[in-house]
């Protein structure tokens, strides 16, 4: 089946940036086999979609989520101790495959109508979310995360390891679902475990690992008062500093840890909403994309960012660098959008398949409408899709060549069954949560 996008104005992303104003792409089942200008190609057979002037470009990678936590989504925000006081004792008593099914499609399908095909996601009973990502058609790399704290889903790294062989095991040739390993912090796994995480990782190449590093002040602290040196230096030295780790929010890096990370090849997944809603700091990515590190943009979970778009991070992204640099020219808006499409990709280790417009890629494409009244008018599109463009405006998302959603109405994925199964677990977390509040403290 050949589709043909037509009267687009196409912005493939690819390395000179071209754009078509008026464009025309061609998809032969999960491919991209050719794009261009003005009149498109007269094909016996295929299926024209005249797209009416809009933007076509490359769907979003989202390189840093904790799908499943959606259920957490606004729970007791004006808590300054709500981690301990609720979330710590809900995650022990109510995280369960089940619960992690219902929170990972609710999250699924928030991602898809907002013009996400890609995302890397790390919590537990991850096999429940490379299952939720392949059934939605989502792409996901999908880490099983290992902690040493009384974790959901497994009570030693000897069970947690067993996971990530069964994921592994599950997924392993998947087209969309890639497994992954996912140490949760430095602090929260020790130098002893980072080091065998090290050496099963040498063992298994292929397999991405995903980690939250640098991340906030507790981390720096321990760090630094437990073995002398940054948490950086510290994973450094327990040998999990290697290409393709990626790193997740890194907002605590000097020069030499800087210097440290784009030696060995590590990429960095940012989250702006996520780590400004905390108040954790901005992070040096102008330094970072400098020395050579890529660098995408992530929502973080649910419970800590809130909202699952990416157009909800690119604002933000461009302005606390501004913030930091005292001047608007800190990241400009082409390279915002560079880092929420081919550059996340890059992070991921995808840019080979994703992230980009180009003959050879897979089709993963999003369709935004430019119907609305404060896009316009449009001086540089870039700029629109970072301070303007809505999640509301992406009518349509494919993932390799299989629509989504398909004018504002999902297709894979029944939007009340979701919503419903996912209002059942808040049900019962407020019940507890009202448990807890009649307890003595």
């Amino acid at each position: 089946m050949t589709t043909l996008l037509t009267n687009a104005w196409l912005l493939t992303i690819d390395p000179a940036m071209t754009a078509h104003p008026s464009g025309w792409l061609q998809i032969d089942a999960t491919t991209i086999t050719a794009l261009g200008s003005g009149t498109p190609p007269s094909i016996p057979g295929a299926q024209i979609i005249d797209c009416g002037g809009d933007i076509v470009m490359p769907g979003m990678v989202n390189t840093h989520c904790h799908m499943a936590m959606s259920v957490f989504r606004g729970l007791a925000e004006d808590i300054d101790d709500r981690l301990y006081r609720y979330i710590l004792p809900l995650e022990r008593k109510y995280v369960t495959p089940d619960m992690v099914r219902a929170g990972s499609a609710l999250s699924a399908l928030e991602m898809i109508q907002g013009g996400v095909t890609t995302v890397a996601d790390m919590y537990y009973f991850e096999t429940e979310v490379g299952r939720v990502a392949s059934e939605s058609g989502l792409r996901a790399v999908v880490g099983q995360t290992l902690a040493d704290f009384n974790a959901p889903d497994h009570a030693t790294f000897d069970e947690g390891f067993e996971r990530v062989e069964q994921l592994v095991d599950e997924f392993a040739g998947h087209p969309l679902v890639t497994p992954s390993i996912a140490p949760h912090a430095p602090y929260s796994v020790g130098i002893k475990m980072m080091g065998q995480v090290a050496r099963w990782s040498d063992a298994h190449p292929d397999v991405v690992v995903q980690m939250h590093l640098a991340e906030s002040d507790m981390e720096v602290k321990w760090a630094r008062e437990t073995y002398g040196a940054s948490s950086t230096e510290l994973v450094k030295q327990s040998g999990l500093l290697k290409p393709g780790l990626v790193g997740a929010h890194c907002l605590h890096l000097g020069d030499s840890d800087i210097e440290l990370i784009a030696e060995a090849d590590v990429r960095i997944a940012t989250n702006p909403r996520s780590n400004g809603k905390a108040g954790r700091g901005i992070p040096r990515i102008e330094s970072l994309r400098k020395a050579g590190v890529p660098v995408g943009i992530g929502t973080d979970g649910p419970m800590s960012g809130n909202t699952l778009d990416l157009f909800s991070q690119l604002a933000p992204m461009s302005m606390f660098a501004k913030l930091r640099g005292k001047s608007r020219l800190p990241l400009p808006a082409a390279t915002v959008v560079r880092m929420a499409t081919i550059e996340g990709a890059k992070v991921l280790g995808l840019d080979g398949k994703t992230g980009s417009l180009e003959p050879g890629k897979q089709a993963d494409l999003i369709r935004i409408s430019l119907a609305a009244p404060r896009l316009h008018p449009i001086y540089d599109p870039y700029a629109m899709l970072v301070f303007a463009a809505l999640p509301t405006d992406v009518t349509d998302t494919m993932v390799a060549g299989r629509w989504l959603l398909r004018n504002g109405e999902a297709q894979t994925l029944d939007p009340k069954k979701t919503l419903r199964d996912a209002l059942q677990i808040a049900h019962q977390f407020k019940a507890e949560m009202t448990r807890i509040d009649a307890s003595p403290q």
